[in-house]
């Protein structure tokens, strides 16, 4: 595209002018215009404009000074948009569109709430409901980034370094269809997993918490470790990297009974970090620069070994904003696979429980991809094939294999509901629509909102959470199939309801510690509920009116606990491993915090 021209802008303005000082909406959307390409001299010169579209091109970043002083409606829908901040010089704004823009964080979309002060309409929907409830959620975020801020300085809180390793082998490129190359990806080469000494922000001393949980698990949770492992340049000052996901190690001791792990991944930033829980120590850390994190899974594959042995060996896939997957060799140290599919950023990411080669993706770009990573050879390089390629219509958020048949249906919570699709491989058709729409008629959820938590709590039941009225969901997959008949909307048959917190915030992610029963879920105070179901769910009657309370509400600790280091903050993912030894919570303000389940 050539640049801007007087000429373009004055076949692009309305009304139609010789001045373009009288233009007050300009279209320039559809150019594939870069940032480089908007001129600031040329733009500047439209002293009256109101109204701009920007839509539908390749904008990575937008000029600090455009000199727009009454712009009232801006589209930026559809480009590679990473920061709002440059809004902010648009203080007349009252109408924006932000949609597409892979990059862009549910922080971002809080953001612009607090830079335009005059908006009334964000991405098509009314801001001024929510406005208020915004203001004081900022004023109080502020009050506890100040105090987690100057009890860090206080603290004198030591950097972290890291230890060279040895570069691994050449990362391997899967095997993949045509398509474009994203504008996103410019950054530099990734840096090798490096052993990396134990960062804590606190030891704590083994406090008690709040509530206990009921039955043979009555025995007290105790804060353990709190970890700032992902900050830029090891600072401490760092409370602004956003966490998003962490996943359990399988256990090795997969032949004893009750195995399980103490090794956690956890992902945000620029960094993936593998951590074990009962120490604190940092075991490795993987940096891309450039790259952001979304997801983290773990699978366990059968190796052979040059001499012939077989062997079980852990791989974790991460991926994130680029939109590519790559595979880990954690213990050697280096990236041995790399998946290149999706158009934009990857939001979340599952292994088949059945099929250890088989790893679901879903992106930005309204797609879910069934890969096959296949077994590394003898230099541990992986050629993934595709599989399947899943439409949705709107962004999907959390993937889920339906727990009683993995291998036929996947669920997918979305910000426009929950979907299914069948995933068996021997039907013809590679790629495939949304089959059923899940919908819940009353209560937390209604047709066509977002699902942002979804995770089996057994072999039939489901806990799904919404955007609205603070409750989860306990579904049953198998009366609600069987209700299913050919009908491509299908309301779900509940067979409980949990009461979780009021907040207008999304994107708190629940999960389930199937072996105990347990509904897990953060919230926007710090606090943890932590739901025993199997009482409720041993039943078998009618679903009571009025939410069940949580079994027990983790509290986060207060400061004289902690040396006065950690406040209050948010709590967006909460996992525990199989057996509920270790909880591990991520929060809004880039801290890994871990909890150990004492003797009863």
């Amino acid at each position: 595209m050539a640049p801007l021209s007087t000429r373009l802008l004055f076949q692009r303005g309305r009304p139609k002018s010789d001045r373009l000082g009288k233009i007050r909406s300009l279209d320039l959307s559809g150019l594939n215009l870069l940032s480089e390409d908007l001129d600031l001299n040329l733009l500047g010169r439209l002293k009256q404009l109101q109204e701009l579209d920007l839509s539908d091109n390749q904008l990575e970043t937008l000029p600090a000074d455009l000199g727009l002083p009454h712009l009232h409606v801006l589209h930026c829908a559809n480009n590679q948009l990473s920061d709002v901040t440059p809004l902010c010089q648009f203080p007349q704004l009252e109408e924006l569109s932000l949609e597409g823009n892979p990059f862009l964080t549910v922080s971002d979309s809080l953001k612009v709430t607090f830079l335009l002060p005059e908006l009334r309409k964000f991405n098509g929907k009314d801001v001024s409901t929510t406005r208020s409830k915004a203001e004081n959620l900022n004023r109080e975020l502020t009050t506890r980034v100040r105090m987690i801020s100057e009890e860090l300085v206080a603290s004198g809180g030591t950097h972290a370094r890291e230890a060279d390793m040895p570069e691994g082998p050449h990362k391997a490129t899967a095997t993949q269809e045509p398509r474009a190359r994203p504008v996103a990806l410019r950054r530099p080469g990734d840096t090798p997993l490096s052993l990396f000494p134990q960062k804590r922000v606190c030891t704590s001393p083994l406090a008690p918490v709040e509530g206990s949980l009921v039955g043979s698990d009555s025995s007290q949770l105790e804060p353990l470790h709190f970890l700032q492992c992902h900050s830029k340049n090891n600072s401490p000052s760092d409370l602004r990297t956003q966490l998003w996901a962490c996943a359990f190690e399988p256990a090795w001791d997969e032949g004893q009974a009750g195995a399980t792990s103490q090794t956690v991944a956890t992902c945000g930033g620029e960094a993936v970090c593998v951590i074990d829980c009962q120490t604190g120590i940092v075991l490795h850390k993987y940096k891309v620069p450039g790259e952001e994190f979304f997801s983290v899974a773990w699978t366990t594959l059968t190796v052979v070994t040059q001499t012939g042995h077989k062997k079980r060996w852990n791989v974790l896939a991460a991926a994130g904003l680029r939109g590519l997957v790559r595979l880990l060799h954690v213990q050697a140290g280096f990236c041995c696979g790399l998946i290149r599919g999706h158009k934009k950023a990857i939001a979340t990411l599952c292994f088949s429980p059945t099929h250890e080669t088989h790893l679901f993706t879903a992106s930005y770009d309204k797609r879910i991809i069934l890969w096959d990573i296949g077994t590394p050879n003898q230099d541990y390089e992986f050629q993934a094939s595709h599989l399947l390629t899943l439409d949705t219509t709107s962004t999907p958020l959390r993937l889920c294999p339906v727990a009683p048949c993995p291998d036929t249906y996947l669920l997918a919570g979305c910000e426009g509901g929950c979907c299914c699709w069948d995933v068996r491989l021997d039907q013809p058709q590679k790629r495939r629509v949304c089959e059923v729409e899940f919908v819940f008629s009353e209560g937390s959820e209604a047709s066509g909102q977002r699902v942002d938590g979804l995770a089996f709590v057994n072999e039939d039941v489901v806990a799904s959470k919404g955007s609205s009225l603070g409750t989860i969901c306990l579904w049953s997959w198998s009366q609600t199939w069987q209700g299913r008949g050919s009908q491509p909307t299908v309301a779900v048959v509940v067979l409980a309801r949990l009461q979780w917190s009021p907040t207008i915030l999304a994107y708190f992610s629940l999960s389930t510690c199937p072996d105990k029963g347990l509904v897990l879920c953060g919230d926007e105070q710090g606090s943890v509920w932590i739901y025993d179901v199997r009482p409720l769910l041993a039943q078998r009657s009618p679903p009571q009116a009025a939410p069940q309370a949580p079994t027990q509400i983790l509290k986060w600790p207060q400061p004289q606990a902690l040396g006065q280091t950690v406040t209050k903050t948010m709590v967006n993912t909460v996992v525990a491993n199989p057996t509920f030894t270790y909880l591990t919570a991520l929060t809004d303000s880039n801290i890994v915090a871990i909890w150990r389940r004492g003797e009863p």
